[in-house]
């Protein structure tokens, strides 16, 4: 997972238990137990974070966005686009050239045009030498004035001069705000929004690339303005005259004429500024900078080494029996990927086969493949990733965690995990009360799983009954699964065709929330062949949103994981001259298994659920209500709520009606089964309470690494990794186990001291989903106006109003547990 990105969990559990009693759990996240609203501000979740430059000096690595400016964007686009003449792939929906009118839907961008690439055309990367850093603005595509971003015609050699370009001139615009400034909303926050909007496109458009299409000259332009883009962002975030002037608003009278969700605002600005170190004097102040600019760059670094390592490591097989029980799509793939290491001629069949440490190919051999010493190669080979050599992030994560307590320390904090937690719903005591509830009632279970697992191996005359170990446990899970379900993941694979997926996620969409989407493909340049664009529009016919989609897994250049980023926000003030809004644009990017020949994406079950995930994420930035750019979407909402939306639309790949509508068979058409489908929703919470564990050690050693460990201490990192396990692993730990040197959500994303909000948000995305049960998921009108009500509170409002009271608004109380109980058949055993 990446920085600042809307991201699956690690290792997402089959809807696992939230094993804990009732009465405790709500007092988490009663409205007497919430924090009040002045000065709680929300964190900068994964999108917020990246629609801010300042987000940076708070948790690591910005992605931020841009703003209008001058001539009308009708204009604008009516000039850009005689230069840039529309190209439609072929077969995509619309076709022509693209439409004035749907140029009004965005913002164009200030900046000199650039003749723009075919879309889907690859980029050439191009060294970054002096020659090409002299390249002047004139031709940057990240200065282009666009409505969208050129995705595919920016080049490494664009990176240097066109955001120093930029830079230079939000620094201009910067002194003029700070010289003029006044405690109003048009004489502050609407030039600070169009300073921090500006950055946000061009920067966000850079950061976006390096994670899909990284490169060595595309990671060297950006480790070279890196520093550039955070003295900025720091610069921006310790204004002394803004933070004056958002004190004088706060204290004056303009503060009662305010809404709320301008009053969120204005309380955000005014926390953010001081844990961005505003109040920092002297060598104070020197030194909090010089830690951002380290973390940043160590941030990077951490992110790059697991991407090196994981594609560094490549098995090459050319006997089938040491692959015996690879299913027919890893074979594929497997075959599809020994030729392109040039294994020319290499087939499913006969092969030769290359495995890989990516998710698609790495998940079918442990869960699938007979041959014990492979599993073992490579559950070493990944639970080791970025531990050694040139690649070694251990160093990277002590220096991070150092410099993390020294800055809380700077700013009056006890540790790093209070610094994040100011920005989130709970307490650190809260989130490792709600932890342990969690991890003392999944342990015996889990322990029970772990002896049916060895009895079935045994009952089996398998040896790994009596020496089941780390590398066994995936391939014997999913062997009792077939035989207590008799459902096999693998004969599924042919209903979840990635088309029928889409077009029943679609078909949801608009059966909840009144939205149709239709592909719009060449409406906007794309970075990848693969990828779509997608316009979503009300059942008028009136845009509302776009989106792109990126969704298969490329090894090579693109960074594991999946999430959902934004890449233009919903705003009033950037609205075109003849529009209200400017309208939020989307993408969402996954991992999943790519097409094999002339098949399409044939999907797991879990990668069904990942997409619906990324989509929830995608439609809270979509579907916001709120034209304060500044809280828009998921911006300042609280990173432990964020989850909710993307959470909650899981639950819905096990209802009935929406999963026989996506489950067809790809070739003949036929829908699955209702007995398949009974196996599956029984299959739902096999063995729940393992994977709880499992996310709750991630979640413990997050909070235990940035509360009390000590770098240089007498434990290390690894040391402290193993006590943690003591209690949340049913089987020891390996002693060469490095889990923690690709543990990229907490040292290469905005989880430090936030893992536990997966299974947090998981309580609210439950007792949510449990409103649609409470009036008839097979009662569509009664459906229909749940999902209305949905769709106008935790959709609609965003930031600007507290999460606790949004989903207040939605459920007329308070979160219950009872749902997320039901849901993992464990509602006896919590209280019991």
């Amino acid at each position: 997972m990446a920085a600042g990105v809307l991201a699956m969990p690690l290792q997402p559990s089959l809807r696992s238990s939230l094993a804990c009693s009732r009465p405790l759990l709500r007092n988490f996240f009663s409205a007497s137990s919430s924090r009040p609203c002045s000065f709680a501000l929300p964190s900068r979740s994964a999108v917020a974070r990246r629609s801010d430059p300042r987000a940076s000096i708070l948790l690591g690595r910005p992605r931020s966005r841009h703003c209008a400016r001058g001539r009308s964007v009708a204009a604008a686009f009516s000039c850009w686009s005689s230069k840039h003449p529309a190209v439609r792939r072929p077969g995509s929906a619309g076709g022509g050239s693209v439409e004035i009118q749907e140029a009004r839907n965005w913002t164009h961008r200030a900046g000199s045009g650039v003749v723009a690439r075919a879309a889907g055309t690859s980029r050439c990367m191009a060294t970054v030498t002096e020659e090409s850093v002299e390249k002047t603005e004139k031709g940057n595509p990240l200065l282009d004035d666009a409505p969208l971003p050129l995705f595919d015609a920016v080049e490494a050699s664009h990176v240097i001069p066109g955001i120093r370009a930029l830079l230079k001139d939000l620094e201009k615009e910067l002194e003029i705000l700070e010289k003029n400034v006044q405690p109003t909303w048009p004489g502050l926050v609407e030039p600070l929004e169009k300073i921090v909007d500006r950055l946000s496109v061009a920067w966000g458009t850079v950061s976006h690339l390096k994670a899909v299409q990284d490169s060595p000259e595309l990671r060297a332009a950006v480790d070279t303005v890196q520093s550039d883009r955070v003295a900025f962002s720091l610069r921006l975030g310790q204004s002394k005259p803004i933070y004056e002037a958002f004190k004088a608003i706060r204290e004056g009278p303009v503060w009662a004429t305010l809404t709320e969700a301008q009053q969120r605002i204005v309380d955000g600005e005014l926390k953010e500024a001081t844990l961005n170190g505003v109040g920092l004097e002297g060598e104070a102040r020197t030194r909090f900078n010089e830690i951002q600019q380290e973390l940043e760059q160590l941030s990077t670094k951490f992110s790059e080494n697991v991407l090196d390592a994981t594609k560094k490591f490549q098995k090459l097989v050319t006997d089938p029996k040491e692959i015996e029980g690879l299913p027919q799509t890893a074979l594929g793939l497997a075959a599809q990927s020994a030729v392109a290491k040039g294994h020319e001629g290499a087939t499913p069949e006969s092969g030769p086969w290359v495995i890989t440490l990516d998710a698609p190919s790495y998940m079918p051999v442990m869960q699938h493949v007979r041959n014990r010493a492979l599993r073992e190669e490579l559950y070493r080979a990944y639970l080791t990733r970025a531990s050694s050599g040139e690649l070694d992030n251990t160093p990277i994560i002590n220096k991070t965690l150092e410099l993390r307590q020294e800055k809380a320390e700077l700013l009056g904090f006890k540790n790093h995990a209070e610094v994040s937690m100011a920005m989130k719903m709970a307490t650190l005591e809260r989130a490792e009360e709600l932890l342990e509830q969690l991890r003392s009632t999944s342990w015996a279970p889990a322990v029970k799983d772990l002896e049916d697992l060895k009895e079935f191996a045994i009952e089996q005359g398998a040896p790994e009954g009596n020496d089941m170990r780390h590398w066994d446990v995936t391939f014997w899970s999913e062997r009792l699964r077939e035989a207590k379900f008799n459902i096999n993941e693998e004969e599924l694979r042919p209903f979840f065709s990635l088309p029928r997926v889409t077009e029943g996620l679609f078909g949801l969409a608009k059966m909840l929330f009144g939205v149709d989407i239709e592909a719009a493909d060449g409406l906007a340049p794309v970075w990848h062949k693969d990828v779509r664009f997608y316009r979503v529009k009300d059942l008028a016919g009136e845009p509302l949103a776009y989106f792109y989609f990126d969704p298969y897994s490329r090894p090579s250049e693109k960074r594991g994981g999946a999430w959902m980023d934004e890449v233009l926000g919903r705003s009033r003030l950037l609205a075109p001259a003849d529009r209200k809004v400017r309208l939020p644009v989307a993408h969402m990017v996954c991992n999943q298994t790519p097409p094999v020949g002339d098949e399409p994406s044939l999907m797991t079950f879990r990668e069904v659920e990942t997409v619906f995930h990324e989509f929830g994420h995608a439609l809270q930035h979509m579907l916001t209500r709120q034209d304060e750019g500044l809280v828009a979407g998921i911006r300042k909402v609280e990173w432990d709520a964020v989850e909710l939306p993307s959470q909650f639309m899981e639950n819905w790949c096990y209802h009935r009606a929406t999963l026989l509508g996506i489950a067809k068979h790809y070739k003949t058409g036929e829908t699955l089964s209702d007995e398949l489908y009974s196996k599956l929703l029984s299959a739902r919470t096999f063995r729940a309470a393992s994977m709880m564990l499992r996310q709750i050690h991630f979640a413990s050693i997050d909070l235990e690494l940035h509360s009390r460990f000590k770098p240089g201490g007498k434990e290390s990192l690894f040391d402290v990794d193993r006590r943690i396990a003591e209690k949340t692993q049913v089987i020891p730990p390996l002693p060469e186990d490095r889990f923690l040197c690709g543990f990229s959500h907490i040292f290469a994303g905005g989880y430090s001291a936030g893992y536990y909000s997966y299974k947090w948000a998981e309580v609210l995305s439950a007792d949510a989903f449990s409103a649609f049960e409470e009036v008839g998921l097979e009662n569509e009108e009664a459906v229909k106006e749940t999902g209305k009500r949905f769709r106008e509170t935790v959709l609609g409002l965003g930031g600007g109003r507290p999460p606790a009271q949004v989903f207040k608004d939605f459920r007329g109380r308070d979160p219950s547990t009872d749902a997320l109980l039901r849901h993992s058949g464990l509602l006896a055993t919590a209280t019991a």
